[in-house]
């Protein structure tokens, strides 16, 4: 299985089914778990918790909600079912990050804004014993080490130890590039 992080400032590319259909064809594994970003869905989360102090608990759990509705705009967007959990044989298939954080053992990802959709995808991958694809609108260099591009912003700040601990192989694209 190949566990493929779709950031979600990659949602307004108005080729975006084409861009992800030719990225994903070539991919050696048929099992293909993509695991949506936060986008715009996340911005605004990330706003009433500025807003109304939400709490870092409850603004985690609406993050992962606003996900879960990008899943299913993903799902449409590629005919591709959503599951709760990464599933061998499935082909094609779009993790609800909620579903998968309420299934994932307690505490595997701290609830706070350092975890991001990088952060669960490489906990899905981490589950599933896959390799880890993140797909961006930035350029991550291949000789940066992942604390430096979580320094930087291109990733989160959780990201590095799940590959750390888990020994995850990591890569990411620039899709915009």
């Amino acid at each position: 299985m190949i566990v493929v992080k779709v950031g979600g400032s990659l949602y307004d590319l108005p080729d975006l089914k084409g861009r992800l259909v030719a990225f994903l064809r070539p991919l050696p594994d048929p099992d293909r778990l993509l695991v949506p970003g936060g986008g715009p869905a996340a911005d605004a989360v990330r706003a009433l918790d500025r807003d109304h102090a939400l709490g870092p608990a409850v603004a985690h759990r609406l993050a992962l909600r606003a996900c879960a509705v990008n899943a299913h705009f993903l799902a449409a967007l590629l005919a591709a079912e959503v599951v709760a959990w990464p599933r061998p044989g499935a082909g094609l298939a779009v993790l609800d990050p909620l579903a998968f954080a309420e299934r994932d053992e307690p505490g595997a990802l701290p609830a706070c804004w350092d975890v991001t959709s990088d952060s669960v995808a490489a906990r899905a991958a981490a589950v599933a014993g896959a390799e880890l694809v993140l797909l961006k609108s930035v350029s991550v260099p291949e000789a940066m080490p992942w604390r430096e591009a979580s320094a930087a912003g291109h990733v989160d700040a959780v990201l590095p130890g799940l590959i750390e601990r888990h020994g995850l192989r990591v890569r990411a694209v620039n899709l915009r590039g």
